[in-house]
C-alpha cells in the first residue's frame, strides 16, 4: 500500500476527521492500493498521556545495549576470573592488554565497575 498524502489536521481533507477526533488527530493518510484499485484513509491517533518515566540508571545511559561489546582491565595474577571470562566468550585484545566481551556478560560476572569503555568495534 502506497502513501498518496499525509495531511495534518486543519489541512484541506481533515476536516471531517477533526472535527470527529479533536486535539488526539495527529495525522491523516491516504493510501493506495494497486492490487485492488482501493483507496484508505488512516489517522494517527494520540490514545494515551502521562508523565515521562523517570530516568534510567548512569550505567543503563552508558551501555544501553546488552550486546555492545565494552573493554575490561583483570589484573595478572586473577587467573581464575580470567578464565571465567575466556569461557563466557571474552577475547585478549593484546594492543590495549584489555578484555572484550559483552556488556551483558560483563554484567554476569560482576565486572561492571571494571569498563574501561566501549570497544572500538
Amino acid at each position: 500500500m502506497d502513501v498518496i498524502k499525509r495531511l495534518r489536521p486543519g489541512q484541506p481533507g481533515t476536516k471531517r476527521l477533526q472535527r470527529r477526533f479533536g486535539d488526539r488527530l495527529l495525522f491523516v493518510r491516504y493510501r493506495h492500493d494497486a492490487e485492488t484499485q482501493r483507496r484508505f484513509t488512516t489517522v494517527e491517533l494520540i490514545v494515551d498521556e502521562g508523565p515521562r518515566p523517570a530516568r534510567t540508571p548512569p550505567e543503563r545511559q552508558l551501555f544501553p545495549r546488552p550486546n555492545r561489546l565494552v573493554h575490561v582491565r583483570l589484573a595478572y595474577e586473577e587467573i581464575e576470573l580470567r578464565n571465567k571470562v575466556k569461557a563466557a566468550g571474552g577475547k585478549w585484545n593484546p594492543d590495549s592488554r584489555l578484555w572484550t566481551l559483552p556488556y551483558r556478560l560483563a554484567q554476569t560476572l560482576n565486572l561492571i565497575e571494571r569498563i574501561e569503555g566501549d570497544a572500538d568495534v
